[in-house]
């Protein structure tokens, strides 16, 4: 437990979240907390899964796992290290309710964060008080909108970017699109003034600023919210924030620059299975088309 303090060799490279500079802040930020090594920094995972392998079935289950990142990296994804603390089952996903099943959750870790429970150290044979937080959450992009309570629908689908999100409509398609990554490039980086491999332009805009815990929470904290999916939707709640996150609630939340993680396995396979259907002409699947190619006509990336 106390091997990211004591047994780590540090290089220089992210290899654990012990290396991130969200770790780093947070020991800043809490002396207190870092002093005792053994205090947990858990990395929490909700996500839906059929566990009858029938996509008809009308039933949905929900486990939330938490991951101890103070082990080190060959032993915290282990299957006896993964605490499996809460399963949501239903006949559909909670979807943005997630917060009602997760509210006795949240009180532990409040409990835990403030006051700590007393734990026997069987290596120092003593007693000592432990603490744990929530370091971030890993999820696909859907359960990160339920979980930060963002819409990730529309024109303004990144809780990141926000209303400096680049969009066009696609005209053929009828679908949105999301341009100018070349933003997130180095400044010095040859794509940035390739024209004719791109839109015809050169990139010259800096990267969109992140907002921070505070600046979200400014947004959300005077959102009524009504759970239940018979509510309604009034005019007035259509903005991109739908509700107030119960993670908030939680005293450091505030204070993490990466609240919310994406799995990186469901973007490598969205991306993978895009690129071979269109590689092997997977009819219904296969991103290229009479529309598709007009659409690239009308963008000026393609004649």
């Amino acid at each position: 437990m106390t091997w990211h303090a004591d047994n780590r060799k540090s290089d220089g490279l992210l290899q654990h979240p012990v290396d991130s500079p969200q770790w780093k802040a947070i020991d800043r930020l809490y002396p207190d907390f870092r002093y005792e090594p053994s205090n947990l920094r858990l990395g929490l995972t909700p996500n839906g899964m059929n566990p009858f392998g029938n996509l008809r079935t009308n039933h949905s289950a929900w486990p939330i796992l938490l991951m101890i990142y103070n082990l080190p990296p060959w032993l915290c994804i282990k299957q006896k290290y993964i605490m499996l603390c809460m399963m949501i089952t239903s006949p559909r996903q909670p979807g943005n309710d997630i917060d009602i099943y997760l509210t006795p959750f949240i009180e532990d870790l409040t409990k835990l964060w403030e006051d700590g429970v007393d734990v026997w150290d069987g290596n120092l044979q003593q007693t000592f008080r432990l603490r744990a937080m929530v370091f971030c959450t890993i999820n696909d992009y859907p359960t990160y909108g339920n979980l930060s309570g963002y819409s990730v629908k529309g024109h303004h689908s990144c809780p990141i970017s926000e209303k400096n999100m680049s969009f066009f409509q696609l005209k053929h398609r009828k679908k949105t699109i999301y341009t100018r990554h070349r933003r997130f490039l180095k400044h010095y980086h040859p794509h940035r003034r390739l024209k004719k491999a791109f839109n015809g332009s050169q990139e010259n805009e800096s990267v969109p600023k992140p907002l921070d815990g505070k600046e979200v929470y400014d947004q959300v904290k005077d959102i009524i919210t009504i759970f239940g999916k018979t509510h309604k939707k009034t005019a007035s709640e259509t903005n991109i924030w739908k509700k107030r996150s119960i993670f908030f609630y939680l005293p450091y939340w505030f204070d993490l620059d990466v609240r919310h993680c994406i799995d990186v396995m469901h973007m490598e396979k969205n991306v993978c299975d895009s690129l071979i259907d269109t590689l092997l002409n997977i009819k219904g699947k296969i991103k290229d088309g009479l529309k598709y190619r007009q659409d690239l006509v009308k963008m000026g990336i393609r004649e």
